[in-house]
């Protein structure tokens, strides 16, 4: 699992916590701390599209891990 790259938006952000959540596009929802998200800066706007990779935690529990954001580039223009 930790190879594959899902899709998701980042469904809200606490910068005081350094905290969110990532629903994926089947509307499954992983948490997040702002040290996942890959560039480095600790913060992501809510709406934001996303990839990332899921993390396992803790007794089995995943997290949304090395989220980056998503390039306009990535869509296909007509």
């Amino acid at each position: 699992m930790a190879d594959r790259t899902y899709c998701g938006t980042v469904a809200d952000f606490d910068d005081a916590a350094g905290i969110g959540t990532v629903r994926l596009e089947d509307a499954t929802e992983l948490g997040f701390h702002c040290t996942q998200i890959a560039d480095g800066s600790r913060t992501i706007a809510t709406g934001t599209q996303v990839t990332c990779a899921l993390a396992s935690v803790n007794l089995g529990v995943f997290e949304a891990a090395n989220i980056n954001v998503c390039s306009t580039s990535l869509t296909p223009e007509t």
